[in-house]
């Protein structure tokens, strides 16, 4: 398929800047992927398309602050730094993005906090924008990690950031309820909107749950710049799939369950594994499998997902999932429908 063929009219106003006001309350669209038909619900409803022993597959990677502010050695031009990894412990090394990147050579020493108390060194030019920053911290690297996040802030969207503030609510709203292994610096949007309540119905249900984790990265936002899209190279991300997690899954399909992804990071990694007689497969290691139309995804039965934005490569992994002219024919449906997009956004279930 063709760029072209996953555009349509999106208004900014329609990217919410701010979550529901309870995690579990935001609309929900039911796409029954088997004939189209489309049904409007509220998140919390969910549970009604599931019973016991279905598995619900959570990606339970942790968002780390970031975002940091700083300023550079001599002229005192305030930088933007995005940390994306941490590339050596013993070193402090950390491969980063810097805004504005014309300012920022190879030598040059930034200044970070109120006091200028944490200081990094540009020791390379990784892309036009990245760059190897060098932390000179002499203390624990529990500490340092302590110290280089109290300075952080939540990574939220550029297209949120520039129209608000960051705010507390997003350290904890930016977060899943179940989130664990440090790593992401994108949420899993899907997941923002199971809460503790909802989870404890699910599990007095019968529903299992199982996760995995797979670190989302800043890849999810880039613009794809080919029409041919099987010529886009998306980011690697590392993604980690448990030998108890396949055996659950795997188990579920057996037995005629239900397994549903929770969000497109969690399709993504699953279907990066997948053995010759189409069961999962633990995992260790990192992927840049791009799936898009017309792609059959073969482990999950079901897959909930946010309303994603016009190009954006998350799009194209659910009408992978749910069928280009289902998914696109219900997007124009829920701009009808008054339904919220991006990250902070609405819900979409797709069921057979």
């Amino acid at each position: 398929m063709k760029l072209s063929e996953f555009k349509f009219n999106l208004d900014e106003e329609r990217l919410a800047l701010h979550p529901a006001q309870n995690r579990d309350e935001s609309k929900m669209m039911v796409l029954h992927k088997s004939d189209g038909t489309i049904e409007h619900k509220n998140f919390k409803e969910i549970l009604d398309y599931f019973d016991e022993k279905d598995v619900f597959l959570f990606n339970d990677t942790k968002v780390f602050p970031a975002r940091l502010y700083g300023n550079k050695e001599k002229t005192n031009a305030k930088i933007e730094v995005f940390l994306l990894r941490e590339l050596n412990e013993e070193l402090r090394l950390w491969d980063v993005l810097v805004d504005p990147a014309r300012k920022i050579r190879i030598g040059n020493k930034l200044y970070f906090g109120e006091d200028n108390s944490l200081v990094a060194e540009v020791i390379d030019n990784t892309t036009s924008r990245g760059r190897t920053l060098r932390f000179l911290y002499d203390g624990p690297h529990d500490q340092f990690k302590q110290t280089l996040y109290s300075m952080g802030q939540t990574p939220i969207p550029n297209y949120i950031k520039d129209r608000r503030e960051v705010n507390e609510e997003d350290a904890e709203r930016y977060q899943t309820y179940y989130a664990k292994n440090e790593g992401a610096v994108v949420a899993p949007a899907a997941g923002l909107h199971f809460s503790r309540e909802l989870l404890k119905r699910a599990e007095i249900k019968g529903i299992d749950f199982s996760y995995l984790t797979l670190h989302a990265g800043l890849g999810n936002f880039r613009e794809i710049d080919v029409e041919d899209l099987t010529k886009h190279k998306p980011d690697s991300e590392p993604a980690v799939i448990s030998q108890a997690t396949a055996d659950r899954v795997n188990q579920a399909r057996e037995n005629g369950k239900q397994v549903l992804a929770v969000g497109t990071t969690t399709l993504r990694a699953v279907e990066s594994s997948v053995g010759s007689e189409g069961a999962l497969k633990p995992y260790q290691g990192w992927t840049n499998k791009f799936i898009f139309p017309p792609y059959v995804c073969q482990i999950p039965t079901a897959l909930v997902t946010n309303f994603h934005q016009p190009y954006s490569t998350l799009l194209m992994m659910t009408c992978a999932f749910g069928g280009y002219d289902n998914v696109m024919n219900a997007y124009k449906e829920a701009l009808k429908q008054d339904y919220r997009f991006g990250v902070y956004g609405d819900a979409m279930l797709i069921i057979d």
